[in-house]
């Protein structure tokens, strides 16, 4: 089993999927699911997601009576800059290409594939659930669109946090993404520059009268993406600026971001510039108490397995934020992989291990 997992891990990561290109992983995971005597459902929420491929969902009975639970990874990731060719140096596991991993998130789809032959061969003590969902780097997408009702589950978890095994999410921001597009009037800017009205020159004033980076221990903003203008002798006639705040209190996310709001439309009233502003809350927060019970068994079995449990809130988040404001408690485990979303993303051979143990310690636990 050990051995096999290394060979999958680099088979599913050098399958590429960046999010709205998942039809290839989806089929290599569902064949090894069905390979393991387990049916595979495939929603039909492709079109809706804006992907090729649809959530997967496998079950794995346990005795009758017992509870099930939730192992849950997504199959997507972030843009690729290069090809994907794995390349093993002590016991480390990179891209040989300068380009992301793709351990965020096939590490974890990896490790739950090899609990669930097991727990499919030798038996479970508990029903489980594997979801694998779709777009979750596109806010979520997948997981938001997946009928929840289909779950027996009592609660769950997602391995999807680049830090230290031991590490427990018990807190998430709320995430709102704020896109403002400026207009202003196109003039030759040799000629009659007067007649011009630059949006991006309003853009710009509005991203300097923002407060960005860490707001305070809770609380982040950013100013992501510009475009705008056509050619450097035309008055930009138009330009869209793409920002974020987050915060893991709820209030202060809605504050930030009509804060920033109302720079872009200062901004764009002294440029006699229009603006128009589009605000999405992408996904709500949570926090978790220790003492429930997803987050005791998960204590239990990190410490089973020779971890110290960290309860630690993130900036970032996951799938377990979408089942968490739908009444289900999914906890976020870190897996142990390294710089996600970077080019020197990694993982150790130990780390799969050992995240394999954990996913089995916790389906024990959950009896």
């Amino acid at each position: 089993m050990r051995e096999r997992l290394v060979a999958d891990f680099v088979r599913l990561c050098e399958i590429e999927s960046p999010s709205g290109s998942e039809r290839a992983i989806a089929d290599a995971v569902a064949a090894d699911l069905r390979e393991m005597g387990l049916e595979v459902e495939e929603d039909a929420t492709g079109p809706e997601v804006g992907t090729d491929a649809g959530n997967l969902l496998a079950r794995i009975d346990g005795p009758e009576g017992a509870r099930t639970i939730l192992l849950c990874a997504h199959l997507d990731t972030v843009p690729l800059a290069g090809p994907v060719e794995v390349v093993q140096r002590g016991g480390t596991l990179t891209n040989s290409h300068d380009a992301i991993l793709g351990a965020d998130n096939k590490a974890a789809v990896t490790t739950v594939l090899a609990a669930a032959r097991c727990l499919a061969r030798e038996g479970s003590p508990v029903g489980v659930e594997l979801l694998f969902t779709t777009c979750e780097e596109r806010a979520l997408r997948g997981a938001k669109a997946f009928d929840r009702s289909r779950l027996r589950s009592s609660y769950g978890y997602v391995f999807d946090h680049a830090s230290p095994i031991g590490e427990v999410v018990v807190a998430s921001p709320t995430y709102y993404r704020l896109e403002a597009r400026f207009l202003g009037h196109a003039a030759h800017a040799g000629i009659r520059p007067e007649a011009g009205r630059n949006a991006i020159a309003a853009a710009s004033a509005a991203v300097a009268a923002m407060t960005l980076g860490r707001l305070d221990a809770e609380t982040t903003a950013n100013a992501g993406r510009i475009e705008g203008g056509t050619a450097a002798n035309v008055v930009a006639e138009r330009c869209t600026v793409e920002l974020e705040a987050r915060s893991l209190d709820e209030g202060r996310a809605a504050e930030v971001v009509s804060a920033m709001v109302d720079a872009a439309t200062e901004a764009a009233v002294d440029a006699e510039c229009d603006v128009e502003t589009e605000v999405a809350r992408l996904f709500r927060g949570f926090r978790l108490s220790r003492s429930a019970p997803a987050v005791e068994v998960a204590a239990h079995a990190l410490e089973s397995c020779g971890f110290e449990p960290s309860y630690i809130a993130t900036g970032g988040g996951s799938d377990a934020n979408v089942f968490v404001a739908d009444d289900l408690t999914v906890v976020n485990l870190a897996n142990g992989t390294k710089s996600n979303h970077q080019p020197d993303e990694s993982v150790t051979v130990e780390a799969l291990e050992r995240m394999l143990d954990v996913t089995l310690a916790l389906v024990a636990a959950a009896r």
